[in-house]
């Protein structure tokens, strides 16, 4: 799956995801085969990080 290359775009949709769907970033990595750290450096650049405690990028 190709995931949206716009940081706030992939902001949207991990986090959707995230709250629809997965119950961890690491199970939505594995699901759709894509990078956690590429997710998490891509993130990052706009000032998000992974909590596990929300299951959400804040």
């Amino acid at each position: 799956m190709n995931l949206p290359r716009d940081p706030a775009i992939l902001l949207s949709f991990i986090n959707m995801k995230l709250r629809d769907v997965y119950p961890s970033l690491a199970a939505l990595c594995d699901d759709l085969g894509a990078d956690k750290d590429e997710i998490c450096k891509t993130l990052a650049q706009i000032g998000y990080e992974y909590s596990a405690d929300k299951n959400a990028f804040v």
